[in-house]
């Protein structure tokens, strides 16, 4: 078994996608909408395989994006080395996204940073 996709919900569904494909590489489809709903949706691919699914709809509401509550808590990238990780959180904090922690070693021994991504959604980036 394993886990198709990851599906995230957004407010600006192209400027999402953008931010994934300049940052992560990722190659987006085509996107979906269905008229009788209005709901939109692209599936981003990434170099392994792994699939994000970027959606929104009308009337979303906003919980809020604290660190501490339950679901969604990150997406963890893994980048290949500590030298891609340090490079990555550098370009997005160029970018206008703030480092969060890091980079730095874990106490369980990995070597990551966390980055504010786009909307607000929390991202590792990790060897």
């Amino acid at each position: 078994m394993r886990i198709d996709h990851i599906a995230l919900y957004v407010n600006d569904l192209d400027g999402a996608k953008n931010f994934f494909e300049t940052y992560f590489q990722a190659a987006s489809n085509e996107g979906y909408h269905n008229e009788k709903t209005d709901f939109r949706s692209y599936f981003l691919t990434f170099s392994d395989g792994s699939r994000l699914e970027l959606m929104t709809k009308p009337d979303l509401t906003d919980s809020g994006n604290l660190l501490d509550r339950f679901g969604y808590a990150h997406i963890a990238f893994s980048v290949g080395s500590r030298e891609a990780v340090d490079e990555l959180t550098e370009r997005l904090n160029v970018g206008g996204f703030p480092t969060l922690s890091g980079p730095r070693i874990t106490g369980d021994g990995y070597y990551e940073s966390c980055v504010l991504g786009f909307e607000g959604n929390i991202l590792e980036i990790t060897v």
